[in-house]
């Protein structure tokens, strides 16, 4: 057993085995923060609402993937009750099934799991609260739930005895048959007597486990009248999902079982629901388990008494206008022989609900044809509170928008009031106060919302802008939106196109009114959209590009530093290049199809992509990728990385599998990158505002720490992370999208699998200013000494925060020259002349902007040129100031015969740019420059030397280029 308010937060991953360079990280204590959802209201499938039979106002509502709620009469809003879930067992936030006691209504249960194929690597478990779902304790089972499985709408498979309440059943899918526990759920034995564990499977032969699933036994039902209070319970109903087999009883407390005699055969009861008063069991049924599909069905009375079976359907099966199978069944506690079903699926026009108030005698219908194709409504509805509902359409008669709904598995008319009904669909839940005005002729009941504070969405990507709207975000099923207010709910999500998940979302860095999306929809539905879009004012507003051919999924998508460009990488297809918004598309060389592509957010000419292990840049728009010699990175798994705001080159990545999860960073472009050691594993990493004093963007990431797992926050590059949420508050599956706001200091975005967004302050804590600069490093060691470079090593400062880098300098008389800034305690030196001395030092630097006393020099001679031909080329920096330097390049004849012409090439690290050279004629493309002799200087005599010099213009950082080669000719 588990108590939950002891649950320690998720390991994330497992621990990374050494042989990488690491930087130290360290955990800090946790600092307070207030999470609460961005507001969307719903956004997916709520299969159950359960109302308690005796506690007046009492109900809750559960999800497929994410998790159960409890409804807040005052406020009218759900307060979820299983955040406290971690990534360890997310599947918990998959509940199947639901039972509030009726005996003893503070105590609630929850039988928790998301799927029983290798999905989800856990078994089940029943949750079990008795203080209606603030705390929790957890029994594991032998087998696993299916809380997003098919069928889940039917039910509900737990069940409480409403007389002797230590008495609870579970109905188990996957031929594991029935269940009960007799102490409150703390031990739960499977009931042997049971003789049908349910055969029904949407697609047996499915290979990946899924469309296989059996949904099993679906629905325990009690005749409370057959016992007294403190005693078993006599008379038990439960369904099976077995078309031949649908109903069985059990007349002496669940000791023996038999088939129900004389049911109907051929569909699978979705419900089974008791009318105390009249003794009499309805079932709805379909032909298969549901959510999606449903072709055929019925609605059957059993008098309980004279075991006389009714078929009471609104519209039988037999019927051609019958197309759909039966769920959503309710009954009326206040008023005997009043009843409501739903059609489980009725796409179009719309879902039907019927009404009887004469036990099924006779039906009204929630909406009539009139004279083709327009209808009358016994209801209006009012989606006001949840605009988006209608999701942008504008459908023609005999269509309306918003839908009544769909998927509507789980309809109940509150015991205690008739007025109020409530219902799931696949977005949200509805509900209505004034219900009875059904039965007066002309009058029209209302319907709204009732989903405040639930969240159900599945998050895909999350933008924060430095202007503009604060957030904007990508989901699953419904596309996304622009969140000019985090705690009001938005009017529409992207329209023109409107995708039905969106994968992934950028804005250009230096011109964040102009943002790119890419996304998925069924090609059938509109074969003339594309899965690309743009936006030239911040999200609220779009437009269309074209697309290469053969694309079904929108995969990721970049937006170059100033919005020039755009690079593509869809799902399935090769990643292309757009000058523009998109009305061309050219296929970009280098990068292979299936990586993941993001942006520079300083250099417009920069991208970057990974794939596998291998991390590639493009210096040239995206026009080609090369890969970088970056190692180390994780080959396996789900990986993550951005690029710093402000920072050319500045790259952090996150993610992986057992055995090579964390986060690494780069300076150099992904040229290297430098892995913390102190994180053992990581999910995403994002950025926001810098805290007061410091200079680099605050960290956030789903990170293991220190052997502590959580939402972290690193003010210091890295060094240091503050655990900035809670056990109460993980979040089960979560960090497939993570940013920090870059206008508000200490403020996180967090997107789940299933509860929405979640945003998070720290209310306005401020950390203390770092003013103590770190320890003087070691004197440099130089060694791996050749014509042109050296390796310089030393030993590591230390602070009291962080160390989170290094400025290397050589000695150049009155102005020295930083040649680097590594993040480790090593530097490679290139660029050197021959034969020459060299003094080099080392200044420290922490997240606060520190820099220690510089290091002791350290001098050395690097050895001679060759003598038996060619040229040599040794690059200097002769002077630097912010955005501008010069250089030097002296041009030497390495051997003893003269020679009449040479060539130096190098490639700039940073996106260099020369303005303007002497003595030489140059070009440059890109990063890659090329520098020919004049007429008067390519005549070099054995060992003689020549130079010419440049002018040049750099940003964010101005690293001397790796290797500068000379060729006679």
């Amino acid at each position: 057993m588990l108590t939950a308010v002891a649950v320690a937060c998720a390991t994330v991953g497992a621990a990374v085995a050494g042989g990488t360079a690491s930087a130290s990280s360290s955990v800090a204590a946790a600092e307070p923060y207030q999470w609460k959802n961005v507001r969307i209201d719903g956004g997916g499938f709520v299969p159950g609402i359960i109302f308690n039979q005796t506690e007046k106002n009492l109900i809750y509502a559960r999800t497929d993937i994410g998790g159960a709620y409890r409804w807040e009469q005052s406020s009218k809003s759900w307060t979820p009750l299983l955040d406290w879930v971690g990534l360890d067992k997310w599947g918990y936030n998959g509940v199947v099934s639901l039972a509030t006691d009726p005996v003893e209504t503070g105590r609630v249960y929850v039988a928790a799991g998301m799927y029983t194929n290798s999905w989800d690597p856990n078994n089940g478990a029943i949750l079990r609260s008795a203080d209606k779902g603030a705390t929790w304790q957890a029994t594991a089972l032998p087998f696993k739930l299916g809380g997003n499985m098919p069928g889940r709408g039917m039910g509900e498979r737990l069940a409480v005895d409403p007389n002797r309440n230590s008495i609870v059943y579970l109905g188990a899918p996957d031929g594991n048959g029935l269940w009960r526990s007799t102490d409150k759920g703390v031990t739960w034995a499977k009931v042997a007597s049971f003789p049908n564990p349910g055969n029904y499977a949407q697609d047996p032969a499915d290979p990946n486990g899924y469309l296989s699933h059996r949904p099993g036994v679906v629905w325990v039902t009690f005749d409370k009248s057959s016992a007294t209070a403190g005693n078993t319970t006599q008379k038990i109903y439960v369904g099976v999902a077995d078309k031949e087999n649908t109903v069985y009883s059990s007349t002496n407390g669940g000791t023996t079982w038999t088939r129900v005699a004389g049911q109907p055969i051929g569909y699978i009861a979705h419900k089974g629901v008791l009318d105390n008063t009249g003794q009499t069991l309805y079932i709805a049924t379909s032909d298969t388990g549901g959510p999606y599909d449903g072709a055929k069905g019925d609605v059957w009375k059993l008098n309980t008494a004279t075991g006389v079976w009714t078929q009471i359907s609104p519209i039988p099966s037999s019927s051609a206008d019958d197309y759909f199978g039966y769920s959503g069944l309710t009954v009326d506690r206040q008023r005997p022989g009043t009843l409501m079903v739903a059609t489980q699926i009725s796409w179009w026009p719309d879902v039907i609900f019927f009404r009887s108030t004469d036990g099924g005698a006779t039906w009204t219908r929630v909406w009539d044809f009139t004279s083709y194709p327009n209808r009358s409504f016994r209801y209006t509805m009012d989606v006001s509170s949840s605009p988006w509902l209608t999701l942008g359409a504008n459908p023609q008669p005999p269509e309306v928008a918003p839908k009544l709904g769909w998927m509507t598995e789980s309809m109940e008319i509150d015991p205690f009031d008739s007025n109020r009904m409530m219902y799931g669909t696949g977005a949200t839940l509805y509900g209505t106060e004034d219900l009875l005005k059904w039965d007066t002729a002309g009058a029209q009941f209302t319907i709204r919302p009732m989903v405040k504070g639930l969240e159900e969405t599945a998050v895909l990507d999350l933008i924060s802008p430095p202007s503009g709207a604060p957030l904007v975000s990508g989901l699953g099923d419904i596309g996304g939106f622009r969140h000019t207010n985090l705690d009001a709910v938005p009017p529409m999500m992207f329209t023109s196109p409107y995708f039905t998940s969106t994968t992934s979302l950028d804005y250009a860095e230096t011109n964040p009114a102009v943002m790119v999306r890419s996304g998925n929809f069924a090609d059938a539905d509109r074969p003339n959209d594309s899965h690309v879009a743009f936006s030239t004012d911040g999200g609220a507003n779009w437009f269309q590009g074209g697309e290469p051919g053969g694309i079904n999924e929108g995969g990721t998508v970049a937006a170059a530093a100033d919005g020039s460009r755009f690079v593509w990488a869809p799902k399935g297809v090769g990643v292309h290049y757009s000058v523009g918004f998109g009305n061309t598309w050219t296929a970009s060389t280098g990068l292979p199809a299936g990586a993941v592509v993001e942006s520079d957010r300083v250099n417009a000419g920069k991208f970057y992509g990974f794939n596998a292990g291998t991390f590639y840049a493009s210096t040239n728009g995206g026009v080609s990728f090369t890969a970088t010699a970056a190692t180390g990175l994780p080959a396996v798994g789900n990986v993550k990385f951005k690029a710093v705001p402000g920072r050319e080159g500045d790259i952090w990545l996150a993610g992986g599998e057992t055995g090579a999860s964390g986060i690494w960073h780069s300076t150099n472009g992904g040229a290297s990158f430098t892995k913390l050691s102190g994180v053992t594993s990581a999910v995403n990493i994002g950025f926001g505002k810098a805290a007061p004093g410091r200079s680099y963007q605050a960290l956030y990431a789903l990170a293991t720490v220190g052997g502590v797992s959580g939402v972290f926050r690193s003010d210091d590059t890295g060094a240091t992370w503050l655990r900035i949420n809670d056990d109460q508050h993980q979040y089960g599956n979560a960090g497939e999208a993570i940013t920090g706001d870059p206008r508000v200091y200490g403020r996180v975005y967090l997107g789940t699998n299933g509860r929405g967004i979640l945003y998070a302050d720290n209310g306005g804590v401020v950390p203390p200013a770092d003013t103590v600069p770190p320890s003087r490093p070691g004197t440099p060691v130089a060694s791996a000494i050749t014509s042109s470079g050296a390796t310089l090593t030393w030993t590591a400062s230390t602070d009291a925060v962080g160390v989170s880098g290094y400025d290397v300098y050589r000695e150049a008389g009155a102005t020295d020259v930083k040649v680097g800034s590594p993040t480790a305690a090593s530097f490679g030196v290139t660029g050197l002349s021959p034969d020459t001395s060299y003094s080099f030092y080392v200044i420290a630097r922490d997240g606060a902007g520190n820099s220690s006393t510089a290091s002791s020099p350290v001098t050395f001679r690097t050895i001679p040129g060759s003598t038996s031909g060619g040229c040599t080329a040794a690059y200097r920096v002769t002077n630097s100031w912010p955005g501008g330097f010069q250089g030097e390049v002296t041009v030497k004849n390495a051997g003893t015969a003269a020679i009449s012409a040479w060539t130096v090439k190098w490639s700039f690290p940073n996106g260099q740019t020369i303005t303007q050279l002497w003595s030489g004629v140059h070009t440059q493309t890109g990063a890659d420059v090329t520098v020919k002799n004049t007429n008067w200087n390519g005549n070099l005599a054995g060992g003689a030397s020549t130079t010419f010099g440049f002018g040049a213009g750099w940003t964010g950082t101005n690293g001397v280029p790796s290797t500068v080669t000379c060729t006679v000719g």
